[in-house]
């Protein structure tokens, strides 16, 4: 723990200060997102054939690619990260309560980025309400893609009420340090607000949570997400059980990577080194460690047993993908990193932040890698061969990669507009550590 003690100052400042580089992380983050909806509005000009995704009927090539990959991916990270905030609280690790607030936005911006990804998609917007809203009294009964829009809009709708009664506490509290100018939100997040509710919140807050916990791998990533796919005899790659904890494992460890980089921005931006301190840094590296290493493990189950004796289509499709340069440095990435946090467990001389923050960039990138490549795979080795004379390949095209830029950007700037508006560091977390810092100098003392 630092030698500063933690207050409500501390907190606040991202509200009350704006520097040159705040500034220039918006531009930055503007001009990516803004470059993708360029992208976007040519698309909906043109179609959706200005991007390398195919009919297997008239090109070959695959039907889904990076926007269903990197949909995957943030639906991953999102789910990951009310995980994180989640367990925090249900199982009293106070130690990364500084954090838990940084999850759960994570969880709100990367639904967000999903969600936009399945109306891009989509290739016209106003399908979503003709052909999934205005049936869905029909649709939900037949099809995962539509189990998947509902449990993602339910999550967020939780993920939402949890975080905002968490807020109301933090508000009322801090009102008469908060801006004037934007007043008018505080008043709507603590309307009808007493000091008799705390109690009653920390109860529904802890329900929530527990919701959270149960739904996660039944329903969210370790359910409905992987059933789109697992469900499908005739594409070898997908089906099967692995994949539920398998997608639940990718979802965890992008997230805590997500934790660890926002974590590093705001330390180093607003000097919190007493609030997001060291152990919290080597803490999250040993999580990200264990669900690597579990990561790996279902790689591997899924990889024996396509390539030993199985049928000939999925050892065709698993030796295509065990081959794919993608892949392997995908995994490579992982097991890098899992060496990394190994030997730094071992010798905590080699622990450094910029190596966390390195540790948690190869997991993102390894996971972004490992979704797309697993959607499109699995188009181009089917089990049936009615299209096997169709030749046709996957190569993404530009407005596909600016929309994994787009989205990065657009989370960004969710990020740096609300660390202007409300504490990113829950109050309590403060209220913790100060306790604890009082605890430690009344003992040396």
């Amino acid at each position: 723990m630092g030698t500063k003690t933690p207050s409500e100052a501390d907190i606040l400042r991202p509200i009350g200060s704006t520097s040159t580089t705040y500034f220039v992380m918006v531009a930055i983050a503007g001009l990516a997102f803004v470059a993708f909806l360029v992208g976007w509005a040519y698309q909906l000009q043109e179609g959706l054939v200005v991007t390398a995704l195919g009919d297997w009927g008239s090109g070959g090539g695959a039907t889904w690619g990076i926007y269903i990959g990197a949909f995957i991916w943030w639906v991953g990270i999102a789910h990951g990260g009310i995980i994180l905030s989640a367990a925090v609280r249900l199982l009293g690790m106070d130690r990364y309560m500084p954090v838990a607030r940084l999850a759960e936005l994570l969880t709100i911006s990367g639904l967000s980025a999903a969600g936009f990804y399945i109306i891009v998609h989509l290739g016209r917007p106003d399908r979503m309400v003709t052909s999934v809203i205005g049936h869905y009294h029909i649709t939900v009964h037949g099809s995962p893609l539509v189990w998947d829009v509902t449990v993602i809009t339910a999550y967020f709708v939780l993920t939402a009420t949890y975080l905002g009664l968490t807020l109301r506490y933090d508000v009322a509290r801090l009102r008469d340090q908060l801006p004037d100018r934007l007043d008018p939100i505080y008043r709507v997040m603590t309307i009808g607000y007493t000091k008799k509710e705390d109690a009653i919140i920390e109860r529904m807050v802890w329900w929530i949570a527990l919701a959270i916990i149960i739904m996660a791998p039944l329903l969210l990533h370790g359910g409905v997400i992987p059933w789109l796919f697992a469900v499908l005899p005739n594409y070898p790659t997908w089906f099967g059980g692995v994949q539920g904890p398998q997608f639940l494992t990718i979802a965890l460890t992008s997230a805590i990577s997500g934790v660890i980089l926002l974590s590093f921005a705001f330390r180093r931006a607003y000097d919190w080194d007493h609030i997001i301190t060291d152990d919290i840094f080597r803490g999250l590296l040993l999580w990200l460690g264990f669900f690597c290493l579990l990561f790996l493990w279902l790689q591997l189950q899924q990889n024996i047993t396509g390539l030993f004796k199985a049928p000939i289509d999925l050892t065709i499709a698993a030796l295509a993908r065990a081959t794919n340069p993608i892949y392997l440095t995908s995994m490579s990435l992982v097991f890098l990193t899992l060496s990394y946090i190994f030997a730094q467990s071992i010798r905590p001389a080699l622990f450094t932040k910029r190596r966390a923050v390195v540790a948690g960039l190869a997991v993102l990138t390894a996971t972004i890698l490992e979704k797309v490549l697993f959607v499109v795979e699995g188009f181009l080795h089917p089990t049936f061969d009615i299209y096997e004379a169709v030749p046709g390949v996957y190569v993404p095209g530009l407005i596909e990669v600016l929309s994994i830029l787009g989205t990065i950007g657009m989370v960004c700037l969710f990020f740096l507009t609300v660390a202007k508006i409300f504490p990113v560091v829950e109050l309590h977390a403060i209220e913790h550590l100060r306790d604890g810092h009082e605890s430690v100098n009344d003992h040396h003392e």
